[in-house]
Formats: structure tokens, sequence, C-alpha cells
């Protein structure tokens, strides 16, 4: 397995729809069906901007999924201390490559990645009802520390 960063914004697009499928089928009442064309312009409005990184992950020189990470800058306030972090926004691997290591792959690359740049942090979030997410993250020993919830009214 390889990981390089990427601005190959089309093959992110193309890999994008497989956590894209998994979101929509989970929360169809909040998420739009995949279109490639609206996914690439939102990841063309992002890819430059210079805390966004996009991490392409290959084996045997197929692209097999990627991670979307940036790195994120909390400044001191009356409330809290400032620290630093890397929110990871998305990983996403291929639905037939799933559970063959990829993702942890990955979140080792993003721990190397905080490590160099001496950042204690790696932040991230998903969708409740995403069991897959949950148990690999948990496997991952991430913990929570803060909880979103909310109220139809």
């Amino acid at each position: 397995m390889k990981i390089s960063q990427t601005k190959n914004i089309e093959l992110i697009a193309q890999l994008n729809k497989h956590v894209h499928d998994l979101h929509y089928d989970l929360y169809p009442e909040y998420f739009k069906k995949y279109n490639f064309k609206d996914v690439k312009e939102v990841f063309k409005s992002i890819i430059n901007k210079p805390n966004n990184l996009f991490l392409l992950l290959e084996e045997k020189n197929e692209a097999v999924g990627y991670a979307w990470i940036e790195i994120k800058e909390y400044p001191e306030n009356a409330f809290k201390k400032s620290y630093k972090s890397i929110y990871v926004h998305q990983i996403c691997i291929m639905d037939s490559k799933r559970n063959n290591g990829h993702g942890s792959f990955l979140l080792n690359e993003i721990y190397h990645i905080a490590q160099n740049k001496g950042i204690e942090l790696v932040e991230l979030d998903y969708w409740c009802e995403n069991k897959i997410a949950k148990s690999f993250y948990q496997k991952h020993k991430f913990k929570k520390y803060r909880e979103i919830v909310f109220r139809k009214v």
C-alpha cells in the first residue's frame, strides 16, 4: 500500500461515491443522492486551501481510498486554551477493499503527520447510525469528549 498527497479532484470525487452512498443510505433525509459533478465542484473549492490535505491510498497502483484532513488551529479565548488538531473530515475506502487494513493504514499516516507537525490531537465525527465507522474508530481507541444532540420540533 502507498499513500501520497493528491490534488486530483476527479479521482477524489469518484472515490467519494463509496462514503457518500453509505451516508445517503443511512440518512436520506439529510443527504442528497451522489452527483459526481456537484461533488467535484465542492472538492474543487476546498482542495487548494492550505490547511486541507487529501491523502490518496493506492494498492498495486490502483486508487482504493482517501482521507480528507484539515489542520485546525483553535485560538485562545476567555474560555479555552489554544490548541491545534488534525480534523478528519472523511476516510473513504472502496466497498470491495474494506476490512483489509486500508483504513488503519490511512489513520496511521494521519498520526504520523500529526506527530511531524507537533500536533497531539486527531479529531473527527461520524453519524450515529454508521456502525462501521463507530466500530472502526473504537478499535483505534478514539474517545468521546463532546456530544452533539438534536431535537426535531
